[in-house]
């Protein structure tokens, strides 16, 4: 008797708590109220969290989240504090065990109903890629639309995304450009232009202050002259668009310890009212003439700028003042300084994307531009939206978008503006700027949308749909091949640069710059080479399967000389010009003579090499970029670095974010060996 009076009087002291708690057994209700309730009501509320209002209603999502919480932080020890009063051992698990079989059951009936992972948006990223290879065109699409929220670093979480009816706009805006591209180039077609610069023409002096190359020998030579755009030359775009661009015969003079000079090439105005450069590609020059070919978008009205950019080289005087760099009377190469020569310059307009041919072929199937008549458009909107869906289209899905062009066509609209209406709505509508897929397993067509923007950031190409429509893609074996065959393509690249970009936050490399004071040999050359370091080591992880530990630690590392260099320091003296006539003129380190590691040839970019056993510089998390990404560019904190290599390598998440703090015991930001 006297225990049911004091169950009674438990039970009233707990009422208002179990009602929240309805459906929770009354053992695991005392549990929270003994062990939880003290820090978790609604007058403390730590961590913004009350136990005492939270309901037991697990069908609901952030209701049954927050329970997930609740089980995580117990099950790992978290919860009760350390010192506060803990259960035993058998009453945890009987807590755990009770609160496991609800919440797991709540949800598998919600997957079964609602899907694995909610349907998302394509990414601008995933939107331009697709686009290009939906139309057959290759102009810049991302830089038009609103940047994407992420969620633990990656964009492609559909519980952050939004669709705006701005972002909608934005979306529409870049259907009309897209889609004019890719009609004027099949009505019009593609206009050809080329030029070769002789290096005579690119060290025309014109108006201005002069800052061309220098002309010797019939060679144009770029010298390491700080002034600012020196090297630019009269090599102007006529249009926005991509160019192939060729140096003839380049070599090298006075090269460094690794047997040859390093440069950038670069596009831009040039001028100081708009001094934005754009980076066109690295400049490996040798001893051994030789031609090198670069692809880069280049806008109407921007020229090339080519120059040494390696901070250990002895910085050449500019010869002249006010500005102006002169040669005259000079042998910069007699006094020593290191160039970059060459014996001109091949500019040719071209279109990544397709041919006209391919690109029609594209939008119109087996028809031309000019034969498009009024009776193909059916077909032609519902071929088109079966591409752009990603998957058949059927006649009640296409309707809408046949009565838009046969409504254009009423309005007086020529056959191709009543099908370029309709492929213009197709490109807004949702179920090709979302994935669309059904709860359950998934079908061959979503499994083939997956795949493809996984490993290509875009839409599947032809054989992924075939297999799809045949219901091959479930077979374990043919999706392996096509899994291998993406990866081996030349659109794995896409992939490749997406996700170092927000895995290893590969995006930020030019958040910070090095201060050069602290980093005399930090230059845009070795930022470049980290990258395409930290990219190329992932690819050879991906491609050749290998263990998960060379994230870590490795037996080689991809180098190039310039990268060698600097990983290595300099053991040089530094060495002053002959020739100091202006403030322009600040000394540098001279090229460094370390020993570079074997193997490293001149002129064949980054190379495969093998590491010592006892070398420290192996694996991803010492690479030069992912100690960049996570610097300041004048000190480290051990605190950030620890966070990044706990939340991107290790998977787990600090519970109290790490503050950006300066550590003074570790200042080496860049390049530094690891420890």
């Amino acid at each position: 008797m006297r225990f049911s009076v004091l169950a009674l009087l438990i039970l009233s002291l707990l009422a208002p708590t179990l009602r929240a708690w309805e459906g929770l057994p009354v053992a695991q209700a005392e549990f929270l109220n003994q062990y939880c309730s003290d820090c978790h009501d609604a007058d403390v509320k730590k961590g913004g969290l009350d136990l005492t209002s939270l309901k037991f209603d697990l069908n609901n999502e952030s209701t049954r989240t927050m329970w997930e919480t609740v089980f995580r932080r117990v099950h790992h020890g978290e919860m009760p504090p350390k010192k506060k009063e803990q259960p035993a051992t058998e009453e945890k698990e009987a807590f755990l065990t009770a609160l496991k079989t609800p919440i797991s059951k709540a949800d598998a009936e919600d997957i079964a109903a609602n899907g694995r992972v909610r349907s998302r948006r394509l990414t601008r990223t995933e939107y331009e890629h697709t686009l290009h290879d939906l139309l057959g065109i290759d102009i810049p699409l991302k830089q038009l639309l609103p940047e994407d929220p992420a969620s633990h670093g990656f964009e492609t979480v559909a519980d952050v995304q939004q669709l705006s009816h701005h972002q909608l706009a934005r979306y529409l805006d870049t259907a009309d450009q897209a889609l004019s591209e890719a009609f004027d180039r099949a009505e019009k077609g593609d206009e050809k232009w080329s030029m070769f610069y002789t290096p005579e023409m690119l060290a025309k002096h014109r108006r201005g202050n002069y800052r061309g190359p220098d002309l010797r020998d019939g060679k144009s030579i770029s010298w390491p002259i700080t002034l600012q755009f020196f090297g630019r030359m009269p090599t102007y775009a006529p249009e926005s668009g991509w160019y192939r661009i060729t140096l003839t015969k380049v070599e090298c003079i006075n090269p460094t310890a690794d047997g040859a000079v390093w440069g950038t090439l670069r596009s831009g105005h040039c001028e100081s009212n708009t001094p934005m450069l754009f980076m066109i590609g690295v400049v490996e020059a040798t001893n051994t003439p030789r031609d090198l070919t670069f692809e880069a978008w280049i806008e109407e009205g921007h020229r090339l700028e080519l120059r040494p950019n390696d901070a250990t080289l002895k910085r050449a005087p500019s010869g002249a003042t006010g500005g102006n760099v002169s040669f005259k009377g000079r042998d910069l190469a007699k006094e020593g300084f290191s160039g970059i020569a060459h014996r001109g310059i091949q500019m040719e307009r071209i279109h990544q994307g397709s041919t006209r041919d391919q690109l029609q072929t594209k939008l119109f199937g087996d028809k031309r531009a000019a034969d498009i008549k009024a009776s193909d458009l059916d077909q032609l909107v519902t071929r088109f939206a079966g591409r752009a869906f990603r998957r058949p289209a059927d006649d009640a899905q296409t309707t809408a978008y046949r009565q838009i062009a046969s409504a254009a066509l009423k309005d007086g609209a020529t056959p191709l503006e009543a099908l370029r209406s309709a492929y213009r709505a197709i490109l807004c509508s949702p179920r090709f700027l979302t994935f669309i897929e059904s709860p359950g397993r998934l079908d061959d067509f979503a499994l083939a949308s997956r795949l493809s923007y996984a490993l290509w950031c875009s839409m599947p190409d032809s054989e992924l749909l075939r297999l799809a429509g045949e219901g091959k893609l479930r077979d374990k074996a043919e999706l392996a091949k096509q899994v291998e065959r993406l990866l081996t393509h030349r659109n794995s690249a896409r992939f490749i640069e997406s996700f170092t970009d927000q895995w290893l936050k590969m995006n930020q490399i030019d958040f910070t710059t090095p201060d050069t004071r602290l980093y005399t040999s930090f230059d845009t050359v070795v930022q470049e080479s980290m990258l395409q370091e930290t990219r190329t080591y992932f690819t050879e992880m991906l491609r050749k399967d290998l263990n998960i530990t060379h994230l870590v630690d490795s037996d080689f590392m991809f180098f190039n000389g310039r990268l060698a260099r600097h990983y290595l320091g300099s053991s040089a003296p530094e060495k002053k010009p002959k020739n100091k006539k202006n403030r322009q003129e600040k000394d540098a380190p001279a090229p460094s003579v370390a020993a570079l590691p074997p193997g490293i040839k001149p002129g064949e970019g980054l190379q495969k090499v093998s590491l010592p056993a006892d070398s420290r510089r192996g694996g991803l998390v010492t690479q030069g970029a992912i100690l960049k990404v996570t610097a300041d560019g004048t000190t480290t904190s051990p605190v950030v670095r620890g966070v990044f290599v706990n939340e991107r390598i290790l998977g787990t998440h600090p519970r109290h974010r790490a503050r950006h703090t300066r550590s003074h015991q570790h200042p080496r930001a860049v390049g530094e060996t690891p420890r």
